[in-house]
């Protein structure tokens, strides 16, 4: 009897509805639609779902790590609607940051695969360029962008050394907030089909973080 893949038993369906949600708000975002908000708000409790429906994938704290990275995640992108009294921006950088913690715990402690590949440096030259770049115009929020920059490219670092799909899905994840972080500190340098390419990339780099988390889960379990 022949054995079923690992992607075989990621119950793809469950990830269905996160695809869907995130094609309509990429696209609501191109066209100016007023659908924007509100799909955006339902895209992590919707990634969540492939999660929840594996709940019975060993180690637990592998499961608790991606749920809180999507739960933070979602505050992030909600922060100014959440928060209304509060700063966006600031919420932002610390709800998305405890969220990278988390992605950096799992990749770090959970599922690595392999010894830190010498190519992980291109993200201390990332972080640093970026620096030098946005210095003058970040203002205030210089240590809280690059403290952030920190934790987002240790994702990308610590992924390097897990599953491919959690490999190209930090490289998303750091696309799409390399491009927002030009949108919000050069808005002038930036045109308007940037918008949806942030959400693009932020869609594709989640699904392949929480796709490639699974399939390494299941893997291990076989």
């Amino acid at each position: 009897m022949q054995r079923s893949t690992p992607m075989r038993t990621l119950l793809p369906w469950s990830f269905v509805p996160f695809i869907v949600v995130s094609i309509v708000h990429v696209a609501a975002l191109a066209v100016g639609s007023d659908v924007a908000g509100p799909t955006k708000l339902w895209l992590m409790p919707l990634l969540a779902l492939p999660v929840l429906v594996s709940l019975r994938l060993r180690p637990v704290l592998a499961i608790i790590l991606l749920l809180a990275a999507l739960v933070f995640s979602w505050l992030g992108d909600g922060a100014g609607s959440f928060f209304p009294a509060a700063p966006e921006l600031p919420l932002m950088l610390l709800f998305f940051g405890i969220a990278h913690i988390a992605y950096i715990v799992l990749f770090a402690r959970v599922l690595r695969q392999r010894r830190m590949p010498w190519w992980a440096l291109v993200y201390a030259a990332w972080w640093i360029t970026l620096l030098v770049v946005l210095a003058s115009h970040t203002g205030a929020l210089l240590p809280a962008v690059a403290a952030y920059g920190l934790v987002l490219g240790g994702t990308a670092v610590f992924a390097a050394r897990c599953h491919p799909l959690i490999v190209v899905g930090s490289v998303f994840f750091l696309l799409s907030d390399s491009v927002l972080a030009f949108r919000l500190f050069l808005p002038d340098a930036m045109p308007d089909w940037t918008s949806p390419l942030v959400m693009l990339s932020y869609t594709l780099g989640q699904g392949l973080l929480v796709a490639g988390a699974l399939v390494a889960l299941r893997k291990e379990r076989r």
